[in-house]
């Protein structure tokens, strides 16, 4: 089926670029393929639906194949209406994808809210606990000498410190929505709420009921309440920001689809907040993904099993019991012809790697050989650009170019070499004119060199070096056989399923190190070097 699928895409497009340049036929031949190629599509979109590209990009990956050096001028620019049309399994799919959005919506503003009134109870509880006596009962309050007023600076300080120490820990942009809540966080909420809770009932059986006169004792209650505040939110760095800073783990993250891996050491975590530092490491450690250099092999292996036939030998010519001698020795010679034409097949795939070879050092020809014009393109804009700085120079303030015009006005004399190469390596998708330019602007504002620009397209960066629609709104799923919350443990293996592909994770223990010390005397170093006075000349 999957071969079926590759065929089918490819007789697709090319038909349609056949079709552009014979306009007489172009009708006829394009229903054909469409009527015939749909067939297919739909069988194999059942089992295995192809990822979600650009069409155009579609077009120019298969299309990859059989173009030729001059497939500048002879690409058709297909515009107008386009030809995308939604199916009723993508309604729902959009869906889905906008009611999980309201989703996480709700529940990222629910959690603050509970974080900001747990946070305004805390704040104005010691306030209260120093104003409602004074609201209450002030006829019957003692007089607060020194030491009561001290108590209020203390307070105060305090209370500043703890708020900016909060602001600092809690009130910071989320870097990404957790499938479930983080465990830690929600039991120091927890914790917080109990205690605050405790001291209300205390100061409302103890204080409030009785109308206790001793104002000073009232604010050394307050300021009880202060410093054990302050202790919880030690006891909260500690668990949140110093436990996970010690390794203990080594996990490997694999990509499904190319298999590049990278290793990282995490702390005590647990599996969601692992996934997070994985993801956080891939946009910055990992190539971006390239869907198209797939297509290729693909491709390869389908033309190789297009080339092949399985004949069955037994089941072909029965031989019958009531059958003469000619037609047993017709038979046997059908056998015979069936056993050749096999091994000739078998021969054809033990010859497949040559073919291989060939396509593979033809492709990497074809690569040397744009990246040469490539190169030569773009050292002759930038000598362009010394020439025009130069005369620049001379010229008034008024009518001097700036960046953005000088990228726009070398962009052309190497636009062409430049979209070959990306062509060839099948990275056109990854960079808009647009993107292009900027970056050229960019290195000619701040005096950089022709190989700096050309860096950038020359070796496949970091995902974050790309446009801001290839990782922005990318959403990721957790697959795990255990909890979420619970933590990393020796050999756990973990998901990160994204749309066009998966981050396979495993996590195996840092092993205990053990070292020993041996001592060398430093007298064993030393030397006597005697020298014989006669020697021979």
């Amino acid at each position: 089926m999957d071969t079926e699928s590759t065929y089918s895409g490819y007789s697709y497009y090319s038909g349609r670029s056949r079709g552009s340049h014979r306009h007489g036929e172009r009708s006829r031949d394009h229903h054909k393929s469409r009527s015939k190629d749909g067939s297919r599509s739909e069988k194999s979109v059942t089992i295995n639906a192809p990822p979600a590209e650009p069409l155009l990009g579609d077009s120019s990956v298969l299309g990859e194949e059989v173009q030729d050096d001059n497939w500048g001028e002879t690409t058709t620019a297909v515009t107008g209406t386009s030809e995308h049309s939604l199916s009723q399994e993508d309604i729902v799919r959009i869906t889905k994808d906008l009611e999980d959005s309201v989703g996480l919506d709700c529940r990222r503003y629910f959690s603050l809210t509970l974080a900001v009134v747990l946070g305004l109870l805390v704040f104005l509880t010691p306030l209260a606990f120093l104003a409602l006596p004074h609201l209450l009962w002030p006829d019957k309050l003692l007089v607060c000498g020194t030491a009561c007023e001290g108590l209020f600076i203390s307070v105060a300080f305090k209370l500043l410190i703890l708020l900016l120490a909060v602001w600092a820990l809690f009130f910071r942009a989320p870097r990404a929505g957790l499938p479930r809540v983080f465990v830690f966080r929600a039991l120091l909420a927890v914790l917080v709420l109990l205690f605050v809770v405790s001291y209300w009932l205390f100061y409302g059986v103890r204080i409030l009921d009785s109308q206790d006169e001793n104002y000073q004792g009232i604010v050394q209650y307050a300021v009880s309440l202060v410093d054990a505040l302050l202790f919880i939110h030690y006891l909260a760095i500690v668990l949140l920001e110093l436990r996970q800073l010690q390794p203990a783990f080594s996990v490997c993250v694999t990509r499904s689809t190319d298999g590049e891996t990278r290793h990282y050491n995490l702390g005590q975590l647990s599996i969601q907040r692992a996934a997070l530092a994985i993801i956080e490491n891939y946009y910055r450690d990992f190539s971006v993904h390239n869907p198209a250099l797939l297509t290729a092999s693909k491709s390869r292996a389908a033309k190789h099993l297009a080339g092949l036939k399985v004949y069955n030998v037994d089941g072909e010519f029965p031989a019958s019991p009531a059958t003469g001698p000619e037609n047993n020795a017709a038979t046997g010679l059908a056998h015979s012809q069936s056993r050749a034409m096999i091994a000739a097949a078998a021969r054809r795939r033990d010859t497949s790697h040559n073919e291989l070879y060939y396509e593979e050092a033809e492709h990497e020809r074809r690569v040397r050989k744009r990246k040469a014009r490539l190169v030569v393109a773009v050292e002759e804009a930038f000598t362009h650009i010394k020439r025009m700085q130069e005369e620049e120079q001379k010229k008034a303030p008024g009518d001097v170019m700036d960046p953005r015009e000088a990228a726009q006005a070398i962009f052309p004399s190497m636009a062409r070499s430049l979209q070959k190469y990306l062509c060839t390596t099948r990275q056109q998708h990854c960079h808009s004119m647009e993107s292009i330019q900027q970056h050229l602007a960019f290195c000619i504002t701040n005096n950089m060199t022709p190989k700096a620009f050309l860096e950038s397209y020359l070796t496949p960066g970091p995902t974050l070096q790309y446009g801001r629609e290839r990782w922005l709104a990318r959403q990721w799923t957790l697959v795990s056989e255990v909890s979420v919350t619970s933590g990393l443990k020796e050999g756990a293996i973990f998901l990160l399923k994204c749309k066009d592909f998966s981050l396979v994770v495993t996590a195996k223990r840092i092993p205990y190190i053990q070292l020993s010390e041996e001592f060398i005397d430093p007298k064993s170093h030393k030397f006597v070097l005697r020298l014989q006075s006669e020697t021979s000349v």
